[in-house]
């Protein structure tokens, strides 16, 4: 959690807010990799491409 702590204080001290959007999507995506790697909800998430 410190992790999370000090990237928000660098954002908000360098006014860095557009950093935001992009570290969501990265997380977004890789949690999709996770996901779609052999479970059973894979097939699903499939079609959505």
């Amino acid at each position: 959690m410190s992790f999370l702590a000090e990237l928000w204080a660098f954002m908000r001290e360098r006014k860095k807010f557009w950093l935001l959007p992009v570290l969501l999507m990265t997380v977004l995506f890789g949690g999709l990799v996770v996901l779609t790697k052999g479970s059973a909800v894979a097939p699903f998430i499939y079609t959505l491409f």
